[in-house]
């Protein structure tokens, strides 16, 4: 069995996951203090759909580029279909058009940028900060 394991893997071995250090955009509140955040450091938020299969490659693709440090910015994680009414005013507060998945990164109280689908870069992002 040690030899079949080391080929094609153990059912018992365990991924290590990468975490990223998301804040949860639940409220429309939040906004304002993105907004505000977004004077002195930079805020990224990540619009994801649950229910959506290129919305989740997107995501798996995101998390395991992502490399900006947490003191470089802050990373917001949106459930837009629990949160649609947050996802919505993203949208109207920061002059984009509603995409899904979506990522934006504000700065100065804009969004500097954003991409959607398989466009999300986090070289891209990088860059920006």
């Amino acid at each position: 069995m040690g030899l079949f394991n080391k080929i094609f893997g153990s059912s018992t071995e365990q991924k290590e996951e990468k975490v990223l250090p998301w804040i949860f955009l639940t409220s429309e509140n939040q906004l304002e203090e993105i907004t505000r955040k977004s004077f002195e450091k930079t805020q990224v938020i990540f619009k994801h759909s649950t229910r959506c299969s290129i919305s989740s490659i997107s995501m798996n693709k995101f998390v395991k580029n992502y490399s900006i440090p947490v003191e470089d910015a802050d990373l917001y994680y949106l459930d837009l279909l629990n949160y649609r009414e947050v996802s919505d005013e993203v949208g109207y507060k920061f002059q984009v058009m509603h995409q899904s998945p979506q990522v934006l990164v504000i700065k100065h109280g804009e969004a500097v940028y954003d991409a959607s689908h398989y466009a999300i870069q986090t070289d891209k992002i990088l860059e920006l900060i």
